[in-house]
């Protein structure tokens, strides 16, 4: 769906809509409309430079005032829901926190191994996080249909909420204990970080333990979906027995 105009483009950024594309006029430059591209890209938006014609038409020849954005279609939950999900399935919740994932095909990843190894749902924040856009809907192979996101304020925020409901929340880093050390057949979260930088230490502070996964290879480094996909299959034979 393409929305356009500063009002509307600015409302859906406000909001927390997912932006996939933002097109702005190569020569618009307000402060504004500079704030409003900054939060875009931090919430994981490509901004293209557009002219006027390309412009016009991508919107039908709308009043565009020199943005447009390219919104996907889809529908975020709340934790709470997230919780409720383990709940009617008579399951001890078992949910990931993606701390800052930018690629939207590792997001999509991510999704696909909670859908098929039994996750109650994902967590992701607002800002300097990729959204569930088209990118990251085609990666899940099917998943996002059936995986419930909640998109976040404050990915902090919600980790203070979930161990205040009982639920264990490990942040996946290195320096700590292997994973099947851990008792992931528990109320659990798992706290993925992000491709670069890993979990953020305020976060990583606040997690209930730090797990790792035991590497022997000469690169001591996992893709954050292959580590996430790891980390959820060890909770699901633990879960089985």
């Amino acid at each position: 769906m393409i929305i356009y105009g500063k009002n509307p483009v600015g409302e859906a950024v406000k909001a927390g809509k997912t932006i996939d594309k933002l097109y702005i006029l190569r020569e618009e430059s307000d402060a504004r409309m500079s704030a409003l591209v900054k939060t875009a890209k931090e919430r994981g938006a490509v901004v293209v430079n557009a002219d006027r014609r390309q412009l016009d038409k991508l919107t039908d020849g709308g009043n565009h005032q020199g943005i447009a954005a390219q919104v996907t279609d889809f529908e975020y939950c709340s934790v709470e829901d997230i919780l409720a999900e383990a709940e009617s399935r008579g399951e001890k919740p078992l949910i990931v926190l993606a701390d800052g994932i930018t690629d939207p095909h590792n997001l999509g990843a991510i999704l696909r191994s909670a859908e098929c190894l039994g996750a109650h749902g994902v967590i992701i924040p607002q800002r300097r996080s990729v959204s569930v856009n088209d990118t990251a809907v085609k990666a899940s192979s099917g998943a996002a249909a059936y995986v419930k996101v909640a998109k976040v304020v404050n990915l902090n925020d919600a980790i203070r909420q979930l161990k205040s409901l009982g639920v264990w929340v490990y942040a996946c880093d290195f320096g700590g204990e292997p994973p099947f050390h851990a008792d992931l057949a528990d109320s659990t979260a798992l706290i993925v970080g992000s491709e670069g930088e890993g979990v953020k230490r305020l976060t990583r502070e606040l997690a209930d333990g730090v797990i790792t996964i035991p590497e022997c290879g000469r690169i001591n480094s996992l893709n954050a979906s292959v580590a996430a996909g790891i980390m959820l299959y060890e909770a699901a034979r633990q879960r089985a027995k």
